[in-house]
């Protein structure tokens, strides 16, 4: 059971359920964002090859790429391994099982990336201190066959409110953010994600359209592109991969 490429944890019983194709997209697909993929593919290698490596949290507007890098980097790094490295996908809702996740993956002879997409924590939601607890300060520690992928909107992953509630009701205000601003702070690798600028946002949809790009006069995609952009209010991976497949849809009905 445990060839697969990727697992998604949880219930019932807490299981791993085996995923045998993950999807995602070619690295050469994202452009706009080098630095954050030579830094996560250089981190990445050293976990393959058994080398301490830092968990990461990459965070930033959304569609500008967290997850699709992180997806991406896999599958080049699993490929480069013959399958040394899986990725398993923690859901938000079980966050609080990380724990138990550990020590079933812990001991076994593999390494796991664990992928927890777009997370962030409310207002009274004790969850963190699980995930704290894991990245640093536990006294169980993280397994070194073990690497922790978090994405999120969030650069502390905390709610701008829940910050500020702790603020005005503590008694030592400082003190308790401190607790858990601090969370960011234990991602030994941190990457900031941002809207693109127009030249890297057109490099991203003929990235997408492929070979069906040069079938387009260059002007009328560029126009046509940045107009989609413009009704959906930014310039990002996501909203390029929307309009490649707008136009690709177009040219098949034709």
């Amino acid at each position: 059971m445990l060839a697969f490429p990727g697992y998604v944890f949880g219930p019932p019983l807490r299981q791993l359920t085996p995923v045998s194709s993950i999807d995602h997209v070619a690295l050469s697909a994202l452009v706009g964002i080098d630095a954050q993929k030579r830094e996560l593919l250089s981190n990445l290698r050293g976990f393959a090859r058994g080398t301490p490596a830092n968990h990461m949290l990459l965070w930033g507007a959304r569609g500008t790429g967290k997850s699709s890098l992180t997806k991406a980097a896999h599958a080049s790094i699993y490929a480069e391994t013959d399958g040394r490295v899986a990725l398993v996908e923690v859901p938000r809702q079980h966050i609080e099982q990380l724990p138990t996740l550990l020590d079933l993956l812990g001991g076994i002879d593999r390494h796991f990336l664990l992928f927890c997409d777009d997370l962030t924590f409310d207002d009274g939601d004790g969850a963190y201190k699980s995930l704290k607890a894991v990245l640093d300060g536990g006294i169980r520690g993280c397994p070194a066959n073990i690497l922790l992928a978090v994405t999120s909107n969030r650069r502390h992953l905390l709610r701008r409110e829940m910050i500020e509630n702790e603020r005005s009701s503590a008694v030592h205000a400082s003190e308790a953010v401190e607790e858990k601003v601090s969370l960011a702070d234990r991602f030994g690798l941190s990457l900031g994600f941002h809207n693109v600028a127009q030249d890297d946002y057109l490099a991203m949809v003929i990235g997408h359209l492929g070979v069906l790009a040069h079938t387009m006069d260059a002007d009328e995609l560029s126009r046509e592109a940045d107009n989609w952009a413009r009704r959906r209010g930014s310039r990002s991976g996501r909203v390029a991969v929307q309009f490649a497949k707008y136009v690709a849809a177009g040219r098949d009905a034709a």
